[in-house]
């Protein structure tokens, strides 16, 4: 098993090994070309971006400027996703993203990490364990989530936190750490914030 076998399986691995330097190089050139597109050429900022992700839905797909990550092909994307400006993905694990899900800006989801010892660590050797969203799910500003994590169905996490470990469908969380607050429920279909109630009808 060489290095980039090691990483996709989430072993431990050397990213200066067996052509990983050379794949985040070729990355690095499509995302700085995709950072400088105009915002007026959506064809072309979408054909890109198409590009440097491994899978998406041919659905609604928005990415703002600027956008980062470190190979691209580790990222699977379902229909109707937006994230907002200074999205970053180290996707040396793989990143998996359900269905009608939005991200708030400087979301980073990280997969990578390196060991606890200093002499470990030292090694060279990292790892990248896999990140999963589910569908239906809000991601707000300035969240960092950790390798391992998932996020489960219908989720909201609130600006801010750092999630280390798995929340479950259905549930609002926030903090660092990041822990479950409630459950969303029912109830919550006519607030769009706090106490507030909508004051039309064609929301639901």
């Amino acid at each position: 098993m060489d290095h980039k076998e090691r990483m996709l399986a989430n072993l431990p691995y050397k990213s200066w090994l067996d052509g990983l330097s050379e794949e985040r190089l070729a990355c690095k050139k499509k995302i700085y070309e995709y950072n400088l597109l105009p915002p007026d050429e959506p064809e072309k900022r979408q054909a890109l971006l198409r590009e440097i992700l491994g899978k998406t839905s041919e659905g609604y797909l928005t990415i703002e400027s600027p956008f980062f990550c470190d190979y691209g092909y580790n990222i699977e994307i379902g229909t109707n996703f937006f994230a907002n400006y200074n999205f970053i993905v180290l996707d040396v694990g793989k990143v998996r993203i359900g269905d009608n899900v939005m991200f708030g800006p400087n979301v980073m989801l990280c997969t990578a990490g390196h060991p606890l010892h200093p002499q470990t660590r030292n090694s060279g050797y990292e790892y990248g364990i896999d990140i999963t969203i589910g569908d239906n799910v809000w991601i707000g500003g300035n969240v960092c989530v950790l390798p391992g994590v998932t996020i489960g169905n219908n989720v909201v996490i609130g600006a801010g936190s750092v999630v280390t470990k798995d929340i479950p469908d259905n549930m609002l969380a926030y903090g660092n750490p990041c822990r479950v607050a409630r459950e969303i429920t029912e109830e919550d279909r006519d607030f769009y914030f706090r106490d507030r109630k909508f004051d039309v009808d064609d929301y639901k």
